[in-house]
């Protein structure tokens, strides 16, 4: 009996592995679905492009300076490639935990339900990563230091600078991926989130001392001292990627080869922490050990929902809002990491504009002379800073949002309920950093001035982020991750964070201008409760003409902050 050969199947035969080349076409493609009808995120991205191009270029002749000189100094080369270099790295580990978030149009856990090996998922998801604006911006930004090296070593040292600038680029975007990664699954953690909390407040808090070293050392304008910082900087993982190619010119060649397997081996270790966090990012959870059997609370299920700081609501549609947004500022992670970056910046902002750089550093003599409107000043700033946390309230939403138009929540109603829920959490946080900068000036009689300042730009800077909120909103991806953002809404996020706090600052200038009008002592007096009257009518205001424009725009809304799948 003749046996017969299987005939192969065509599809299966045609199959090939995915590699990570299929998720940089799929980011392209989701990138391109996303544009289509969104004129607005068209004209933010080309904006983002724009901005980019300018950061490239002005990076570029940056790192390109000491060979662009014409007494070429190689001690100026190793200060401007390991500290240019250094700074590009921190700002890809940091400003994506407190400003921009990272890009994630292609969600881990989109892939949990597909047979992808872990190597091939991170290699994917790492080729991703480089197809934006700040990835590209970054590699011709540094590409500049290639023309240092040639200018140095020639055309060796230009081969070996031109590894370390791919081996820096892979660093950044490895390193922020891994970051962001850790951090959303130990902040889904409930065990873990006071944990959490705290090293996120500490990587946001590095931000203000590295811009007091740099402005003090720009001060004193010792070269020799930064010379040996960047000597120093030159041997971490921050600057050896971008000096490799100057070894090479002086003569050491291993020096280079030391620095380059340095920052292999830095980022092999940062795959490897993100591909443990990834998993977890797949799967939706994080570990948190042996739950334990939670107590009951006491009253009905009405009394369970309100936090006892609300109690005194009624029940009803404002109360339920109220008593949701102040459990969602502190359970939701994306909410909760916005208010833990505003009490460390809202910190340094005003000790730095009072006191004074060299003063934060000890030096008695030299701190600036402060004043009750100097104060108001800077308490108008940070008034303003946090309110900008409202600008985009509805997309911590999404889709959840249609209960509320269904329901037909009055606007005013929901807007007064939301800023409510707020409020909780960011009034005590206000007073307690105008208590903390009274304490390091020692002039608690200043108090009065502070909490007024204070008063009069949260309530204006409400009043516009309220409307910004409605007019100007965006999506979220669906993800876990608390620093997660779609493609493109990256400029989005900074341009209308720029807009807010501008506009706020602008609407509390009244305020400020009263300060310079009345008489110093009878000001001590009248700052606190004109702020009070100035904010808590300015609020109300925009309550009442911000809910007008939501019960009109409510269904648009709603469609702009929905996840698109």
């Amino acid at each position: 009996m003749a046996v017969t050969a299987p005939v192969a199947d065509p599809a299966v035969a045609a199959f090939r592995p995915p590699s990570a080349r299929h998720f940089a076409r799929l980011k392209l493609r989701v990138l391109r679905n996303g544009f289509r009808g969104q004129g607005w995120r068209v004209t933010l991205f080309v904006l983002g492009c724009l901005f980019g191009l300018w950061f490239a270029a002005m990076g570029f002749f940056a790192f390109a300076a000491p060979s662009l000189a014409g007494d070429a100094d190689r001690d100026v080369a190793v200060l401007v490639l390991a500290l240019g270099g250094g700074a590009l790295v921190l700002g890809w580990l940091l400003l994506p935990l407190v400003f921009f978030g990272v890009d994630e149009t292609l969600d881990p856990a989109r892939f949990a339900l597909l047979p992808l090996p872990r190597r091939t998922l991170l290699a994917g998801l790492l080729a991703a990563g480089f197809i934006g604006i700040p990835a590209v911006a970054t590699g011709l930004a540094t590409a500049g230091s290639v023309v240092t090296a040639a200018t140095f070593g020639g055309a060796g040292a230009a081969l070996v600078q031109a590894i370390g600038v791919a081996g820096g680029l892979l660093l950044c975007v490895a390193a922020s991926r891994a970051i962001t990664s850790g951090f959303a699954t130990m902040l889904r953690s409930r065990r873990m989130r006071d944990l959490a909390a705290i090293m996120l407040a500490v990587l946001a808090a590095l931000l203000g001392p590295l811009q007091i070293g740099v402005i003090v050392a720009l001060n004193n304008a010792d070269l020799d001292q930064l010379v040996r910082v960047a000597r120093v900087v030159e041997w971490t993982p921050f600057g050896a990627p971008y000096t490799a190619g100057l070894d090479v010119a002086e003569g050491r060649p291993l020096a280079a080869a030391a620095k380059l397997l340095g920052t292999a081996a830095v980022i092999a270790a940062l795959l490897w922490w993100w591909s443990r966090s990834v998993e977890s990012a797949m799967l939706g959870t994080a570990s948190a050990g042996t739950a334990r059997p939670a107590r009951a609370p006491a009253g009905g299920p009405m009394a369970q929902l309100f936090p006892r700081a609300l109690r005194w609501l009624r029940p009803g549609q404002h109360g339920a809002i109220a008593a949701r947004e102040a459990r969602y500022w502190w359970r939701d992670a994306r909410r909760r990491a916005s208010l833990i970056t505003l009490a460390v910046v809202g910190v340094f902002v005003p000790l730095m504009f009072n006191v004074g750089v060299a003063g934060l550093l000890g030096d008695e003599s030299s701190q600036a002379a402060t004043s009750p409107t100097q104060v108001t000043i800077s308490m108008l700033f940070v008034g303003s800073l946090a309110a900008l946390s409202l600008a985009n309230q509805f997309g911590y939403d999404g889709s959840a949002y249609a209960a509320h138009v269904v329901v037909g929540v009055p606007g005013r109603v929901e807007l007064r309920a939301r800023v409510l829920g707020f409020s909780m959490y960011m009034v005590p946080l206000l007073a307690g950093i105008a208590v903390l900068v009274a304490i390091v000036l020692g002039r608690f009689d200043w108090l009065p001035v502070m909490w007024g300042g204070l008063a009069a730009a949260y309530g204006t800077g409400l009043a516009v982020n309220l409307f910004v909120s409605i007019l100007a909103a965006y999506a979220l991806p669906d993800t876990a991750n608390p620093f997660a953002i779609s493609t493109g809404a990256g400029m989005a996020k900074s341009l209308l964070s720029f807009v807010a706090l501008f506009a706020s600052l602008a609407a509390a200038a009244v305020y400020a201008i009263v300060s310079f009008l009345v008489p110093e002592g009878l000001w001590l007096w009248l700052a606190l409760p004109v702020g009070l009257a100035y904010g808590v009518g300015a609020t109300v205001l925009g309550c009442y003409l911000a809910g007008d424009v939501l019960d009109r725009r409510g269904p648009e809304l709603l469609a702009t902050v929905s996840s698109k799948r």
